[in-house]
Formats: C-alpha cells, structure tokens, sequence
C-alpha cells in the first residue's frame, strides 16, 4: 500500500526538528569524519563525544531497539526516516561497531534478561567496545575445528587458547566468543561467551596489514575469567547462536560499505578525457565503467526488494550471503578500476605528490582485498546460498 504520509510525515518533522538542535553545529555535513572517528581506535572528545552522548541518551544510536534497554524503540519505517534526516544533514549515527552490528541483535534474540539489561544499555550508548572471537589459526573457513577451551572452576569458568583476526581486540573492553566445552563433539560441543579483556590472562597483538592499518589483532586467553553468568545461551549450543551472529555481521557487510567512494564516471572524464560526444574518451574503459554502475544499481535494486519481502521480519536471512558476495566484488572491481583510471597517481602511498583520496584510493584498494575472506569467505557463502536459497544438495 503507498504510505501518503501520516503519522511518518509526522515523525519526519519531529526527527528533523530534534536533529537540528542536538547535532554540533561543526558536525553538520561531517558524516565520513563522525564514522571515521568512532569507528578507530581513539576516544573522539568535544563536539564528537557530545554528539554520542546525545544520541546516546535519546536511544537513537539503536533505533529500533526496545526502550527497555535504552534504545529508540522506533519501528523500521520511523527508523528509516530518521536515517534520511541525519543523511540530509550530512550527519552520521556515531554508535558504530560490533556491539550495535552484530552482537547487540544476537543477545536481544538469545540473551537472559539479567543479560540484555547489563549489556544492552551500554552499547545503545556508546560506552563500550566489542570484539569477535571466532577464527583461531587452525579454524578459518572450518570454525567449528575451533580448540580454544572452556574449563569450569567451580563458581567461574576459565579460557585458555588463541584467536586470530580479532578486529579491534587491542581497543575492545568486551568479546563474544565461540570456545570449546566439549572436546568429543564438533558443532555440538562449542558455547558462546561473554569475555571481559580488561584483565589479567588477555594479551592482544595488532596485525599489521599491506594496507598500512592494525584493525585485526592476535588474541591470547590464559586462564582468562569467564563468570558463570557470561555464557549466553545453554551449553554446548554456541554453535547455532555464532551463525546468526554471522547472519547478521553479513547484513552489514552487504548493506553497500564497499560500494562507497569517487564517481568513476567523473573521475574517468578528469584523468582519461572525453571523445566528441563528451563521453569518456577510452571506449573499452566506459564500457567497464558502465558495467559496474549496472551492476551496483542492481544490487541496490535486490538489497531494496530482499527489504520489502522481508517487511515484518527484522532478522536477517541466509540472503544475506547473496548481499554480501554481491557488494565485495562489485566494490573490488570498482577499487580497480579507480586505481586503472589514476594512472600513476593511483601508485601513491604518502607525500605531497598524491592528493588525500588519491592515497585513499590506494590504501582502500587494499584493504578491500580482505572483503571476500573476513565474515566467511565468498566460497563459504556459495555453499550458503547452494543449499538454504537454491535448495541443492550434496551429492556422494
């Protein structure tokens, strides 16, 4: 049914109104520098800080997280809007991270109530950080070959074992992670816990990458503290708890993040010129371009139609394996093509010779390399989507 208005059209003047006189006059239009500042590893302070504070406090950062826990209690439509309005302001929600992306919805679907109501709060604002602990050295693509263990103590447990990957560990104050409570049993002998990283047993190690970054770090437990209360979910049941939560990491991970930065249609006619008809001069070149910008509108197109069958059901699904292998390869072609049409300005690493995107084009093409591995690999998520989307089965 077309929305014509109505209580939406309403609440869009109450957001609007509520933007324009709690967003920092010097933050207004500074969307990227708000998401690069809490998405880091530093403590943004000033207008920065003010900002997560306010937003924090009206519950806004977790829009459609229940006002129980502190968050806005918005429905999803009203939470749309809300995100037009701070675009249109050319604002960004500064609660970023792990905690609202991934395990904040996962302790909401299997958390206790004790649990929702120590954790949620926080996280809705802003206060703490949170890492994964999933992938250990012997357990990428095959997590579930995990051996990082799990020891109960009596009125405690304990963890002992290395993870790998660990993004953001060396800033993180919490971990959710799969352990090994069960060493005769694969899938069924993992739980899913909460661990503190500030204490005594937690060692973290940045891992420096070719894109000049440490956002991953090597993690070490040595008889680290986990209380009895930090499990979430029944023992030996983690498995089933650490897929959703990767249901919804790849919801973020296909959500366009990849799909950011230059228009390759202006980019193209500033460094390689244009032809009589003002198109890009090199035709083989507009040819790519033009396949890209096909392909990233149809993208956009499937994220919008997955969103609308989806209506009334916030989780996400195994289609967000499609999403998520459909946004890394579009955005990794869309990083080379950059970099093709800079010519040798797209070499640049540092110096005064390379503007700051230049450098950026460079470094995030990079990066993006990391896309197609890090959430479950591009192969992991064709078995996905083989066997829960298309139906096929495994063949002896």
């Amino acid at each position: 049914m077309a929305d014509f208005g109505g209580e939406q059209e309403a609440f869009r003047l109450d957001a609007r109104e509520w933007l324009q006189a709690n967003v920092p006059a010097a933050l207004v239009g500074q969307a990227e520098a708000i998401t690069d500042a809490f998405m880091g590893g530093g403590k943004p302070s000033g207008d920065m800080d003010l900002w997560r504070q306010r937003i924090g406090e009206k519950g806004w950062g977790a829009p459609t997280w229940p006002k129980a826990y502190g968050g806005g209690g918005l429905t999803p439509a009203e939470a749309r809007v809300l995100q037009q309005e701070m675009a249109a302001m050319g604002v960004a929600n500064p609660i970023v991270g792990m905690g609202t992306s991934m395990f904040g919805p996962t302790l909401l679907e299997y958390g206790t109530e004790a649990q929702k109501q120590q954790h949620i709060p926080p996280i809705v604002r802003g206060e703490l950080r949170w890492c994964q602990g999933y992938s250990e050295p012997g357990a990428g693509s095959d997590l579930a070959a995990l051996q990082t263990k799990l020891e109960d103590r009596g009125d405690h447990w304990v963890v002992n074992g290395q993870k790998i990957w660990t993004s953001g560990a060396q800033w993180a104050d919490w971990c959710f992670c799969l352990v090994r409570t069960d060493t005769t049993k694969k899938h069924e002998g993992i739980s899913f816990v909460l661990i503190n990283m500030r204490q005594p047993g937690v060692e973290t190690r940045p891992i420096k990458l070719i894109a000049g970054s440490s956002p991953f770090c090597e993690t070490f437990f040595t008889d680290a503290r986990v209380e009895k209360t930090d499990m979430l979910g029944p023992e030996n049941h983690g498995w089933t708890i650490g897929k959703r939560l990767l249901q919804h990491e790849r919801s973020g991970q296909g959500g366009g993040r990849m799909l950011a930065g230059p228009n390759l249609v202006d980019l193209a006619k500033e460094f390689i010129g244009v032809d009589d008809k003002g198109r890009i001069a090199d035709a083989d070149l507009r040819t790519r371009v033009a396949n890209t910008m096909i392909d990233a509108k149809a993208h956009a197109l499937t994220l919008q139609r997955i969103a609308a069958e989806s209506r009334g059901n916030v989780n996400p699904s195994a289609t967000t394996s499609i999403l998520k292998n459909s946004s890394t390869r579009i955005g990794q072609d869309k990083a080379e093509l950059t970099l093709e049409i800079l010519g040798h300005q797209g070499l640049g690493w540092e110096g005064d010779d390379f503007t700051p995107e230049q450098l950026q084009a460079v470094r995030g093409w990079l990066s993006g390399k990391a896309w197609t591995i890090f959430g479950g690999s591009a192969e992991i998520q064709n078995n996905i989507i083989s066997k829960r989307i298309l139906g096929l089965l495994d063949h002896q």
